[in-house]
């Protein structure tokens, strides 16, 4: 494939069908809504760092918001490359929005990591505060699979990066 050829088809990557787009939608809609159930189910259950169910109502309504709005026809920029007002302030919002869940997790990484490992006994006679164990190790997770799916996408890039440095060199047509 020509360089021309590559950057065309960078430009215009394939399209997945419908049922997969629909299929992978739903599936990042998960994590969204159980951070919003368990974060106002257990509301009031962690005094020990009160901030961390309200981080994960607001990370995942925040979430659920960019993974909806990205659905919608009207955000998405016309096949010709011209953008709409519209588009255009999508574009915006997500950008915003993304930043902000950026900050967010880094805040609520503060407040998670900060208190490892809570008491988790409400009826304990100590004076150290509890946090309560499923909402604390709930968001303990969520925050340390960010970090390992990170981890796998930069060690997956770096070895299509070493595949693409040995595909160059193996080809010996090109005289770059």
């Amino acid at each position: 494939m020509s360089n021309t050829g590559l950057i065309r088809h960078i430009r215009r990557p394939p399209q997945p069908n419908t049922p997969i787009l629909v299929c992978s939608k739903l599936v990042v809609c998960i994590m969204p809504i159980a951070q919003i159930a368990i974060g106002a189910v257990y509301l009031d259950d962690c005094p020990r760092q009160h901030y961390i169910p309200i981080y994960l109502i607001v990370v995942g309504v925040f979430g659920l918001l960019l993974s909806v709005f990205s659905c919608l026809p009207c955000t998405q920029e016309p096949e010709d490359g011209s953008s709409t007002p519209l588009s255009r302030f999508f574009t915006a919002w997500n950008s915003l929005t993304s930043f902000f869940i950026f900050c967010w997790f880094i805040a609520g990484n503060v407040w998670i990591y900060s208190i490892y490992e809570p008491n988790y006994n409400k009826n304990t006679t100590s004076t150290d505060p509890y946090c309560n164990k499923t909402l604390y190790l709930f968001a303990f997770w969520t925050t340390t699979l960010i970090y390992i799916l990170l981890g796998l996408f930069l060690l997956g890039g770096c070895c299509v990066l070493f595949c693409f440095c040995l595909c160059r060199r193996a080809d010996p047509d090109d005289d770059v």
